[in-house]
């Protein structure tokens, strides 16, 4: 029987994951390509042989995903796979559209064919979309499980932007490793918190290799999903955030519906900066398509170590990046913050942008008067921190979850916002794990 020639679209994560765990050593299959979008210098590179398995020697070449119709007609491809998230259910149609139009079949993998089992227990943290507050959701849960004892190693999304074979598998337990594995802005805006916490996070390409390492070091593995993806384990206990301030998304972007109607425990977060409105229309939605989900009711409160740097000062505001971007927010921490401190002027950044910076601006031009902590790589970083310095305002204000002045030299004063996961209600991370056997 011939090998079926299949193209799998993705954006450097889930993609490789799916071709790792479903499609390496299968010899009913015969991957041809991939192609990228969503992430910048990705595509004219190669998944590496060493990675690739050995029905690959030469590897597998990235293309650009507007190269869509014409690999599928040059390279015969009889299946696509559709495989990156974050994404509305119009758009994942539309690309099954052009799909099938060129000839080929449509195919979005499920879990049973891409999940892994641990030998540990495995707490699963999603979200239904970018910028729901899944990384304090795991902060939260981490402190909860280390206070019951428990030796908890997290294992990140992938984001592998750098060298695939060296990132193949990576350990982060200090500052010193996130500069030793040349982390981009968004890997560091994941990875610090749980390391200024003491903890140990995993990420890289293959993660079933990143799983049986973690877990000689773990009582429990926590799975810190990246954008609205499904867990890449199996999972004891999913917990599923949900964004008021997004009411109806989360019934209508993929596969973050998918993450809701997983999820043992579905948080309602940021409810003290959202609209009663909005919290009313996710409740309702949750118990529609999720009846039997525990909701947990909670707040993000923000703390900003220098108020006198916002208040009554024109401020540039600094965002966490995928979340302005394809994560379409109007808003972010450091907004609010603005905001309650009544900061005189929330200042435009895009008379000032250079380079990659203004191209993000170009590709994403609802942003608005926001600026994207973009830093894929060392000439974006260098974009950002000129940006940031050519801005004609008073002070800076931080919304992303990292120290960005440690890593970007910052020509006028900044001051951070951080924020927390609060439960609020009678159900709790706390009561959902004790309920699994977790704690």
């Amino acid at each position: 029987m011939s090998r079926r020639n299949v193209l799998i679209m993705g954006a450097a994560g889930r993609d490789f994951h799916n071709f790792n765990v479903f499609f390496r050593d299968n010899e009913n299959y015969n991957v041809v390509a991939f192609t990228a979008t969503q992430i910048p210098n990705i595509f004219g590179r190669s998944y590496p042989a060493e990675l690739a398995g050995k029905l690959y020697p030469d590897g597998i070449k990235i293309y650009e995903e507007s190269e869509l119709v014409n690999l599928i007609r040059k390279l015969k491809v009889d299946e696509v796979v559709f495989a990156y998230s974050d994404i509305t259910f119009n758009y994942v149609m539309s690309k099954a559209s052009i799909v099938n139009a060129a000839g080929a079949s449509f195919r979005l993998m499920g879990a049973s064919e891409t999940m892994i089992k641990s030998t540990k227990p495995v707490v699963a943290v999603l979200a239904v979309r970018t910028g729901c507050g899944k990384s304090q959701t795991s902060r939260r849960i981490v402190k909860l499980l280390q206070d019951a004892g428990k030796k908890v190693v997290a294992i990140r999304h992938p984001m592998p932007y750098g060298d695939l074979v060296k990132q193949k598998v990576q350990r982060f337990a200090t500052i010193d490793d996130l500069k030793k594995h040349e982390c981009t802005i968004e890997e560091i805006e994941e990875y610090e918190p749980h390391i200024a916490r003491g903890g140990v996070i995993y990420a890289g390409v293959d993660y079933e290799a990143i799983l049986r390492e973690a877990e000689k070091e773990a009582d429990v593995i926590l799975w810190d999903g990246g954008n609205n993806d499904m867990s890449f384990y199996n999972a004891d206990v999913t917990f599923t955030v949900v964004d008021p301030h997004r009411p109806g998304h989360e019934m209508n972007y993929y596969p973050g519906n998918t993450s809701l109607r997983m999820a043992d425990a579905v948080i309602i977060n940021k409810m003290d900066s959202a609209t009663k409105e909005g919290i009313e229309t996710v409740r309702k939605n949750i118990k529609e398509v999720n009846p039997n989900a525990i909701v947990i009711d909670a707040d993000s409160p923000l703390t900003v170590d220098n108020p006198d740097l916002i208040k009554g000062k024109r401020v540039l505001v600094v965002e966490d990046g995928p979340t302005l971007t394809h994560g379409e927010m109007k808003y972010g921490a450091g907004t609010v913050a603005a905001e309650r401190l009544k900061a005189k002027e929330i200042v435009d950044p895009r008379p000032f942008t250079v380079n990659s910076i203004s191209d993000t601006f170009k590709k994403y031009p609802n942003i608005g008067v926001l600026l994207p902590a973009m830093g894929y790589g060392e000439e974006q970083i260098k974009d950002l921190e000129e940006t940031i310095n050519k801005t004609d305002c008073d002070s800076v204000v931080i919304g992303t979850p990292i120290d960005l002045g440690r890593i970007l030299k910052i020509n006028k004063p900044s001051t951070r916002v951080m924020y927390e996961l609060q439960e609020t209600g009678k159900n709790t991370c706390e009561s959902v794990l004790k309920a699994k056997g977790l704690i």
